[in-house]
């Protein structure tokens, strides 16, 4: 089964699911990745401090995700 985030998803759990989605954090100005606390926040609350469209980060990811599953395949 593919890898699906939402904006509940916890930071921590997405860095778990795939290491290379620190890129999209790192994109929006979330340098702080190793950090307990920005592991243990969720997309929509990360989002909301950096001023990024939470709907457009949760698209991205998940649009990275699927193609990780064809290349897989």
């Amino acid at each position: 089964m593919a890898n699906r985030v939402t904006k509940d998803t916890l930071i921590g759990e997405v860095l778990d699911m795939d290491m290379q989605t620190a890129a999209y954090f790192l994109e929006m100005g979330m340098h702080c990745l190793g950090c307990p606390a920005s592991r243990g926040e969720t997309l929509e609350q990360a989002c909301m401090v950096h001023g990024v469209n939470c709907d457009e980060l949760v698209n991205e990811i998940n649009k990275y995700f699927a193609a990780s599953e064809v290349i897989k395949k």
